[in-house]
């Protein structure tokens, strides 16, 4: 059980790390003071293999106009993505992807919604970005040097994703053997140095917890480390970039209040302070941060 002991033997131990800043930045004028107000990501899933039905649009007006409505309740950006990251679920190539992800982009953006686009395929980045997306959330290091160029020369941001493998669809065994604070703190360090090498300026760091690892799928020892993670989301503040979390399940734990777990889980990313929730429930998460606010 999570207690209070445990926040407070983690805030006397990274006392430091607690007060780092990051980067603030503006999308297409809007400016995001993440230092102050933590951002909401809403999720359109265009891909039929997405397992969270309320997000699935297969269609580009069902998709634009759900993207209206995440806007409308609260969410400051949009992320849409063609193929799901679950194990079975077919793998669709960089047309395919286009051909779902573009026209979307297009009428997202034509409603002054901002959009970010989840791939880790420099073809489907390149025409995203072309169509006027705000933010690549590279999902991979594979032709990264490419893509970080391409983001940079569109003055795109650019959320760098701790991934155990070439891409999300190509993880192989979760390694669990030491701190992962440790792990990704290296890891983006490199991935950060790359990145600005080639001129990206707007950086957000992702530690991956929605991604399939098969050797991590007992519930309660994912759940324990997401819940970790969360909590010591701070010490990666200390990079100097915001923090970005994609709010999982939990299906095991939450059984039929599932559509539960995403603001439960967001009460533990805001306590580390996270900068930009990723999450299917905009509504609820942006509750739940407003009632934070209010302590």
């Amino acid at each position: 059980m999570l207690k209070f002991e445990d926040l407070a033997a983690l805030l006397e131990n990274n006392g430091e790390a607690a007060r780092a800043r990051v980067k603030e930045f503006a999308l297409d004028g809007k400016s995001f003071a993440f230092n102050s107000e933590p951002a909401i990501m809403g999720v359109i899933n265009l891909s039929p293999d997405s397992w969270y039905r309320e997000s699935v649009c297969l269609s580009v007006d069902q998709a634009v106009q759900r993207g209206k409505i995440l806007h409308a309740q609260g969410a400051d950006l949009v992320d849409i993505g063609a193929e799901s990251t679950l194990a079975h679920a077919a793998r669709v190539d960089h047309a395919g992807q286009n051909s779902r992800m573009v026209p979307v982009v297009k009428g997202l953006r034509q409603a002054k919604v901002l959009v970010s686009v989840e791939t880790y395929q420099p073809g489907v980045a390149r025409a995203c970005l072309e169509a006027g997306a705000n933010v690549l959330n590279l999902t991979g290091y594979e032709s990264s040097k490419e893509i970080y160029h391409m983001t940079a020369a569109h003055g795109a941001a650019l959320i760098l994703c701790w991934v155990q493998g070439p891409n999300v669809r190509e993880v192989g065994d979760f390694d669990s053997s030491a701190d992962p604070l440790t792990m990704m703190r290296d890891y983006f360090s490199r991935r950060i140095d790359a990145a600005a090498s080639a001129g990206v300026e707007k950086i957000l760091l992702d530690p991956g917890l929605g991604f399939y690892y098969r050797n991590l799928q007992d519930s309660a020892v994912r759940v324990r480390y997401q819940m970790t993670v969360f909590l010591n989301t701070f010490r990666l503040r200390t990079l100097g970039f915001p923090v970005c979390h994609a709010l999982p399940h939990a299906f095991e734990t939450f059984g039929a209040e599932v559509r539960s777990a995403e603001a439960f889980f967001a009460v533990l990313a805001a306590l580390g302070k996270t900068d930009l929730f990723r999450t299917h429930e905009v509504p609820r998460v942006k509750a739940v941060l407003d009632t934070l606010k209010l302590y």
